[in-house]
């Protein structure tokens, strides 16, 4: 606390955290550790569900890793911890609001949107990103609407990051396994009906380069019913002078060496990996029929880093479905500083900065992917997360927001009631959190059934309360009998 009071009871310190993925959490349980210190937090997210990519990036087949839930659970059970779902930043709440109403603000907003290739005809129908199919099969509400076309055979993934994997098999997959995972029912269905046979995935450098970790690489040779190709030649490969492979890569190929040696079985599936090659232009008139493709060739550059760069040799090779698995990319927000070259909000080990001035921006913070770029795991966002508070709670003991005389939590949800009345509370995410798992038994076990519509969670919520309160107004009339 400083010597002005902010910090305590008659005077807490108030922090608006944009955004309720990992990074947000991991801000928001490290400012209510600190000894001492009071500290407001309210969470915003424009949807009405928190925990970001957790909940709308993690495979389906991946349960394990969507369990971290549990601990964000605790993190917002903190007495002075608020959530508040389907508010949106430039819809409901302005960056004015925010600087009005807070002491500090922290952006934990991700990376919305996707990388592009830049080649001829990428956005022929058939070509997606995997942002999108990633969402769809997720029950993200902002792709519920998509359709995908799985009538023909192939599918090309271009990348091959953990993204990349997750997709090769949900593609291939069976669809009796999906059923007990918590994917969307729609997509559910609409894979029951593929055609799709053969998955092939294109990774820009050697495997020496390939950012998948080894467990997901091999899920892929877990799947049934499915052979995994590498052509041996793909694995001929020989470090520079100057380079050194990391034991995961060591790990990585030899797994690759594994599936290479593998004697095919005849399998009604197939999962091909192939390396150095990138693609320079669907083929098709009215949709994808192929991919162009051109072989790469490794060279060292000035700085040490392993390079691919494209040679003459190309081929085409057939495909009725391309995903672009190359990256997210962050995008801007209203009122805040922006760099659009890398794609996030500059600062300086999480201090938010003026790109003209190179001076802090007053009270404001950015915490995981819009902070230091899509990269990482779940878990790099929490020492992510730590060294931006830790600036933050250095500004404090600097008296930087001494002068600050923002109003209390109160008014600020007056405000909200005004403008969004179907704002959503952390109590509220647990009533839909009840509501999908009672779904998902109803459907045969199945860990939930989540709700992929806005308007149809809101729905079901306010049904459910409605009759709580009905219960609990009976059970309150049988004791006065």
């Amino acid at each position: 606390m400083t010597e002005l009071g902010l910090g305590t009871e008659d005077r807490p310190l108030r922090v608006a955290i944009v955004g309720s993925g990992p990074s947000g959490f991991y801000a928001a349980e490290y400012l209510h550790r600190q000894d001492g210190l009071v500290v407001q937090v309210d969470m915003f997210d424009r949807l009405p569900t928190p925990f970001g990519l957790v909940r709308g990036g993690v495979a389906p087949d991946h349960q394990n890793i969507k369990a971290v839930t549990r601990i964000y659970d605790k993190i917002a059970a903190h007495p002075e911890f608020r959530f508040y779902g389907n508010i949106e930043l430039g819809r409901d709440l302005t960056h004015e609001d925010l600087k009005a109403y807070y002491h500090a603000v922290i952006y934990a907003v991700g990376a919305r949107a996707d990388r592009r290739m830049g080649i001829s005809r990428e956005y022929l129908p058939g070509s997606h990103s995997a942002r999108e199919f990633v969402g769809w099969y997720n029950a993200d509400p902002d792709f519920r609407s998509l359709a995908f076309d799985f009538s023909g055979t192939s599918a090309v993934i271009v990348g091959n990051g953990n993204v990349a994997m997750d997709l090769a098999r949900i593609l291939l997959a069976p669809v009796e396994e999906l059923h007990s995972t918590d994917i969307a029912e729609h997509a559910l269905q609409a894979l029951g009906r593929s055609h799709i046979r053969e998955v092939i995935i294109l990774g820009r450098r050697g495997p020496a380069q390939a950012a998948f970790t080894t467990k997901e690489l091999r899920e892929l040779g877990d799947l049934p019913d499915c052979d995994v190709i590498v052509a041996a030649g793909d694995l001929q490969y020989e470090p520079t002078p100057n380079e050194e492979l990391s034991k995961a890569s060591r790990a990585n190929l030899e797994v690759l060496r594994g599936f290479a040696d593998r004697p095919r079985t005849g399998a009604s599936r197939r999962v091909v990996l192939r390396f150095l090659r990138s693609p320079v232009e669907i083929v098709g008139t009215d949709r994808v029929r192929g991919v162009v493709l051109a072989r790469n060739e490794l060279y060292e550059d000035d700085s040490g880093s392993i390079r691919a760069r494209m040679t003459d040799q190309t081929e085409v090779i057939p495909a009725d479905l391309v995903f672009r698995s190359i990256g997210y990319q962050g995008v801007p927000l209203m009122g805040i500083p922006f760099d659009a070259d890398r794609g996030v909000i500059p600062n300086v080990h999480g201090r938010v900065i003026d790109p003209l001035s190179g001076v802090p921006v007053r009270g404001e913070y950015v915490v995981g992917w819009i902070k230091r770029g899509p990269r990482g795991i779940i878990g790099t966002n929490k020492p992510d997360s730590q060294e931006t508070v830790e600036l933050l709670l250095e500004d404090l003991r600097a008296g930087t927001f001494d002068d600050l005389d923002v109003p209390e939590r109160a008014v600020l949800e007056c405000l909200l009631g005004e403008r969004r009345g179907d704002f959503v509370s952390y109590e509220d995410w647990q009533i839909i959190d009840m509501l999908e798992r009672e779904r998902g038994r109803e459907a045969g076990a199945r860990p939930r059934l989540k709700f992929s519509r806005i308007e149809e969670m809101l729905s079901a919520l306010a049904e459910r309360k409605q009759q709580d309160r009905r219960a609990a107004a009976a059970a309150s009339d049988d004791e006065v009998e």
